[in-house]
């Protein structure tokens, strides 16, 4: 597998770059990664970096977004943060990677079983914690909605799934550089959410 150079980016679309990482997780799920000469890329690397995609997921330590798209040394930004919500720093980080480095995807990774939206549900407050608990709250209600059962299960999927939504909604409402940049159909935002026992991505194109 080559390393992306300059030329090999731009000439990707959005849908390329979204098509790239539906490819990577169908070879991880198959136990079919793809063979890289990993000190290589580290040459290769070492006077720029013309990664494809910006993945904003969680820091739980099953969900490295490099393993689970398959994915070497300079093809993603990979911005993790318990919850995968959104903040400043990671608004201005994906700025960084679409508008100054040339991404063409921007994806907001959420996954099953996540400890940081159990926390929210709860109600967990302890030290800093609450910020992020209190960006991931803000799903609750709309996923209540959406609910017919309202057992422990179903709503932490709902609000998992919501929270994405969320995430993808404050990309476009909170940065006019990435909201911009989409009209303009020079990037694509998506969701999605990881499976942490089959280790499948489904993904949200909204």
């Amino acid at each position: 597998m080559r390393t992306l150079t300059k030329e090999m980016q731009q000439k990707l679309t959005p849908n390329d770059a979204l098509n790239l990482l539906k490819q990577g997780n169908v070879r991880f799920v198959n136990n079919l990664k793809v063979n890289r000469n990993l000190l290589q890329q580290v040459n290769e690397t070492t006077d720029g970096q013309h990664p494809f995609a910006v993945i904003i997921s969680c820091m739980d330590s099953r969900t490295s977004a490099e393993l689970i798209f398959d994915q070497g040394l300079g093809d993603i930004f990979s911005i993790r943060i318990a919850g995968n919500v959104i903040n400043e720093d990671i608004l201005g980080s994906t700025e960084f990677g679409c508008k100054v480095v040339g991404a063409k995807v921007v994806l907001v990774l959420g996954h099953s079983s996540c400890g940081a939206i159990k926390g929210a549900v709860d109600n967990v407050d302890l030290g800093h914690l609450h910020f992020i608990t209190s960006k991931v709250q803000r799903s609750i209600p709309a996923a209540k909605k959406m609910l017919e059962s309202n057992t422990d299960e179903t709503l932490l999927s709902a609000v998992t799934k919501e929270n994405v939504l969320l995430g993808v909604q404050d990309l476009r409402t909170r940065s006019s550089i990435i909201a911009d940049m989409e009209r303009k159909k020079e990037i694509r935002i998506v969701g999605g959410v990881y499976d942490i026992g089959t280790g499948v991505v489904t993904f949200f194109e909204v």
